[in-house]
């Protein structure tokens, strides 16, 4: 998207047939997780789905009223809201790899439509390698995401540290007049180095959800 390299915005609908798949500002101020998230006494083997669901829906429940809050007098800003992808956005850890597309992680989905009817522009900040770039966006739009633009890591920074590169990402959103109002991830990754207003952290169980 930049000289720099951060990462590409994309502004088109990717072609589908890809890979053979056919046509089908300040530092953050942290949001803490949800209680159900930190009662969670299982295992990170044993959390099942229903458990998942209900721990990122307590998360998100925090985060829509505060949008709401935000964008009352908002007039004349731009302003942006930032997902991380798998198991963010899309259900990546319990769906099959070749089962596409990934369904969209439904809070996530209710979030940033709800986001973007608000005139937020929805951003997308993933580690996925740029090769799979315009699976990913079409993935994305077809469970129903507003797609303003999506990073991905391309060279040099498929071997950059995650964090950085994540952060370098939202400071290139800054760059073009945006203001980050929201962050949302389930990995301290995704969240760390600022450049977002608040951050919320969906569980990711001691790594089990990466």
């Amino acid at each position: 998207m930049t000289a720099s390299g951060v990462g590409r915005r994309i502004t088109t609908v990717a072609a589908v047939a890809v890979l053979g798949l056919g046509a089908s500002m300040a530092a953050a101020v942290p949001v803490a997780a949800a209680p159900s998230e930190a009662a969670v006494s299982a295992t990170a083997a044993e959390v099942d789905y229903a458990t998942w669901q209900t721990d990122v829906k307590a998360v998100i429940d925090t985060a829509t009223p505060y949008i709401q809050q935000r964008t009352a007098n908002s007039s004349g800003q731009k302003l942006a809201i930032v997902f991380d992808i798998d198991n963010t956005t899309l259900e990546t850890h319990y769906t099959p790899w070749y089962n596409l597309p990934t369904p969209a992680l439904k809070p996530s989905l209710a979030l940033a439509k709800y986001a973007k009817s608000r005139g937020v522009d929805v951003f997308f900040v993933t580690a996925r390698p740029g090769i799979i770039e315009s699976v990913t966006e079409w993935n994305l739009e077809t469970v129903g995401y507003p797609v303003d633009g999506l990073y991905v890591r391309d060279l040099p920074d498929l071997f950059a540290e995650v964090s950085a590169y994540k952060t370098a990402s939202r400071a290139d959103i800054e760059s073009d007049g945006y203001t980050i109002i929201a962050n949302v991830g389930n990995n301290t990754t995704d969240l760390v180095g600022g450049h977002a207003e608040r951050t919320y952290k969906l569980p990711d169980y001691d790594g089990l959800l990466d």
